[in-house]
């Protein structure tokens, strides 16, 4: 059986609509001998003659009448399927995936979602939380949210949050009952809530600075956990200290509920940006949700 190719339909059809090879040449951009030797091709591959031609006209043969209806109909789905990507270019239409951490990134897409479905109605938002890194090309991802130092340096950054502060937070009842350490080499007589990294498996070594020297301290307690959200909630409940982010715990700290301590000696760290593949950035759905980012109304209410 032989193999079905498209290599000649178009030069058929055109013959076979204009009745001439020289005006099919004409409206396919090519010579009169390149469209004769398409159609010669094409009738020995399949065995079959297509046309009648004489030095006056051009005719199809039963068999060349009967293709045509066929791949008439053919093409012209094809080109419908074809048009319909033009939505894709133009218009922001579709579904998004996204990755995004579970704390910060919910943080940040409670607004930045509801604001772009507001002016992006026909996209969908498919969010997945996860803390771990996430290769965005294998797991189908058309972006994510990380930490700027978590980001692989191929891909195309958007910033979210320029900077992150961070903070040592207890709760008032462990600080009435433990005190609160002075000084970060403290914290070996303290309980420290720890947070296990989600990829490597490793512990997050809490980090300081001192006289512009950055040192990490490899705390112990009896708690670790792969979830700030639920770090912080052990936080409050009084089992010991946490190394968190102020924006992730901003409404404990105003009411007080959490306290902070060693401010002084906690740096800032990289912020938080969107992040996706060069190559996909003329998506018409991504580059909608790019402009929403950027726009930052949603900063104001995700901070409030």
């Amino acid at each position: 059986m032989k193999t079905a190719t498209l290599d000649g339909v178009r030069t058929f059809l055109a013959v076979a609509e204009h009745r001439s090879f020289s005006a099919a040449a004409a409206q396919l951009g090519i010579t009169t001998t390149a469209a004769s030797k398409a159609i010669k091709i094409m009738e020995q591959r399949h065995g079959v003659v297509l046309f009648k031609r004489t030095t006056r006209s051009v005719a199809l043969t039963e068999a060349g009448t009967g293709l045509y209806a066929q791949l008439r109909s053919a093409t012209s789905q094809i080109d419908d399927a074809f048009s319909s990507l033009n939505a894709y270019r133009d218009k922001p239409i579709g579904t998004l995936r996204l990755t995004v951490p579970r704390a910060l990134g919910g943080l940040v897409l409670k607004t930045l979602a509801p604001q772009f479905r507001r002016e992006y109605p026909d996209v969908s938002l498919d969010i997945s939380l996860n803390d771990g890194a996430v290769d965005l090309i294998s797991t189908g991802f058309d972006a994510g949210i990380r930490l700027g130092q978590s980001v692989a340096q191929d891909m195309v950054m958007v910033s979210l949050i320029p900077e992150l502060e961070w903070t040592v937070v207890a709760s008032p009842t462990y600080l009435r009952q433990y005190g609160a350490p002075a000084k970060p080499e403290e914290l070996i007589h303290h309980q420290t809530i720890r947070y296990r990294f989600t990829s490597s498996g490793a512990l997050h070594r809490w980090r300081f600075l001192r006289d512009q020297h950055s040192f990490e301290i490899e705390t112990t307690g009896g708690l670790i956990v792969n979830d700030t959200t639920l770090i912080a909630e052990f936080c409050r409940q009084g089992q010991g200290l946490a190394y968190l982010p102020e924006i992730e715990i901003s409404t404990d700290l105003s009411s007080g509920k959490l306290e902070k301590t060693l401010q002084a000696f906690i740096p800032r760290s990289t912020g938080l940006y969107l992040y996706f593949p060069a190559r996909t950035q003329q998506d018409a759905k991504l580059r909608a949700f790019v402009d929403t980012a950027r726009a930052g109304n949603w900063r104001v209410r995700a901070n409030s």
